[in-house]
């Protein structure tokens, strides 16, 4: 049987015979110390976590110069994240063969970032700086991960966040809707 449990403590090299085996009696004879900790699928870490991100996120955002010369309140830079993470823990959680939905969020964030002035590389500088702040939750987290899945929920949100990235750049290249014409079709 694997040992699929976490190690509590280190041993640094070169460490005599004697070491070991009075750190293997102690850990026997109070086998109750060591607490289980509840793990964790990275999807309920961002899901429960998502909060904190999103103000990690903005924390990122504000001292980024580039970003933060667009004039924003908190509501209009963060209001789309929530929906974005909302879409990367739907996409954790769907089974391996399913259909990948498009982030319909992203989208409209796109659309929304143009008409605030952003350029294509301030919403490219976004999303990398929302994908620093997801690994940082994890990284947060790391006492609670589940590390059964994590490689696999790592390149998904990886390949979430480039796809959300594209959505938001099809919604950012998305032309202006012009004055409705009043003239009848010829």
């Amino acid at each position: 049987m694997p040992i699929l449990l976490e190690p509590d403590e280190a041993l640094v090299k070169p460490v005599g015979l004697a070491a070991i085996a009075e750190t293997i009696q102690k850990k026997l004879s109070n086998p109750s110390a060591r607490r289980a900790q509840k793990k964790e699928r990275v999807a309920e870490i961002l899901e429960r976590d998502a909060e904190p991100t999103i103000r990690d996120w903005m924390s990122k955002v504000e001292r980024n110069e580039e970003l933060s010369c667009v004039s924003l309140n908190y509501e209009e830079r963060t209001c789309h994240l929530p929906l974005l993470l909302g879409d990367l823990v739907r996409r954790l959680r769907l089974a391996p063969n399913a259909k990948l939905p498009n982030s319909s969020a992203a989208r409209e964030h796109g659309t929304m970032r143009r008409k605030q002035g952003y350029t294509v590389a301030m919403a490219v500088e976004e999303s990398r700086i929302l994908q620093v702040s997801i690994f940082s939750t994890l990284q947060n987290n790391l006492g609670s991960v589940d590390f059964s899945s994590v490689l696999v929920d790592v390149m998904t949100i990886a390949d979430e966040v480039d796809s959300q990235l594209k959505q938001a750049m099809l919604g950012f290249m998305d032309p202006a809707p012009g004055p409705m014409s009043t003239s009848p079709p010829a």
